[in-house]
Order: structure tokens, then sequence, then C-alpha cells
């Protein structure tokens, strides 16, 4: 695939396909690092691994918001 360089103010930027954000389990927002191998004359994109403790604080807020709006069904479902 053949991408365009764009301009970002001072900066510039490349876009990724869809799939490839998607097999590479990054979303729109995220950070990534970007390391140049000058030898290989190749820029390598690798998602930002995030500390487990901000994935599994989500997870927690996210359960207890699904129980706290559930309780009552959860609730007839163990009997």
């Amino acid at each position: 695939m053949v991408n365009k360089v764009l301009r970002v103010g001072d900066s510039a930027a490349v876009t990724l396909p869809k799939q490839t954000l998607k097999e590479m389990g990054i979303m729109i927002g995220d950070k990534v690092v970007v390391t140049y191998l000058p030898e290989e004359q190749e820029i390598v994109i690798k998602p930002l691994k995030k500390p487990a403790g901000q994935v599994s604080d989500r997870v927690a807020r996210l359960t207890t918001s699904f129980i706290d709006h559930y309780r009552d069904v959860l609730k007839e479902l163990a009997k």
C-alpha cells in the first residue's frame, strides 16, 4: 500500500488503514511508540502498552456500572 505524507502544522502524518489499526489493536487516540531504524530505513509503529492498573480500573468501573444498572435482573437470574 502506498500512502502520502501529509502536513499537520509543523509536523507530518501518514494515515493507517482501518484494518491495520484493528490488527494492531490500536484505536484513534491511543498512544504509539514510533521508532526509526536508519540501517533498514524503516519506521516502526508499536502500541504503547497500557499499565495494567489503567485497564483494570476501567473494567472495574464498567462492571460496577453494569451491576448497578441490571441489579434486579441479575438477582432474578441468580435464583
